[in-house]
């Protein structure tokens, strides 16, 4: 419903229109390879895969389009993350059919955009004005374990989270050791209730 809507406040747009859609990583890959958009904007969270992925394929095989996210998480560490992963701007689902436009020309105009609250929060720590030591402890996850405590989260098993990412069980039980111990969690049942807080709160908290 929300890529419906995005397609059609862009197809108002005489200057703008839309080459082609897709809800999973490969389609994405294949359409963008054929379409040769100027521009692919890209939900974190897509069917079978993860938004992430998808942004470091096109970085590796289409570096000349520019990559917008949108994303339901309001909030600067999956922000930062994206843009260090080669996106060249981020807005929230929740300000994406009021302020699309302006992101998508900023970014075609090869400008960042930003929301103001998440790029002062950027520009914060970019400057040293958020020590290190009061940074949220999600910020020393990696990408990948990012995605595992996301799927923790939604209720994924061990296994099944090895499936998805198709990685061998006891290298998803080392995420899982190193995500307790950068997040100072105590066993895997604090490690389920705080997946789950961030899943509700649908972002890093």
């Amino acid at each position: 419903m929300i890529r419906e809507r995005l397609a059609e406040v862009i197809h108002r747009e005489p200057d703008l229109i839309v080459c082609g859609e897709a809800e999973e990583r490969h389609q994405a890959l294949e359409a963008i390879r054929t379409a040769k958009p100027d521009l692919a904007i890209i939900d974190l969270t897509l069917k079978a895969s993860h938004g992430l992925d998808l942004i470091k394929d096109l970085r590796t095989a289409q570096p000349d389009v520019a990559i917008l996210v949108v994303s339901m998480h309001d909030d600067s560490v999956h922000a930062e993350r994206v843009i260090r992963a080669g996106a060249r701007g981020y807005i929230t689902k929740q300000e994406a059919t009021k302020s699309i436009l302006l992101a998508i020309r900023t970014v075609l105009s090869g400008e960042i955009y930003l929301s103001e609250p998440t790029a002062r929060r950027l520009a914060s720590k970019v400057a040293g004005r958020i020590p290190a030591e009061t940074a949220p402890a999600i910020d020393k996850l990696t990408d990948r374990e990012m995605r595992v405590l996301e799927l923790i989260g939604q209720g994924y098993s061990t296994r099944q989270i090895a499936t998805t990412l198709r990685l061998g069980l006891p290298t998803i039980e080392t995420y899982r050791a190193r995500i307790k111990e950068k997040l100072e969690l105590k066993d895997a049942s604090e490690l389920l209730q705080y997946a789950i807080r961030l899943r509700q709160a649908g972002g890093a908290r």
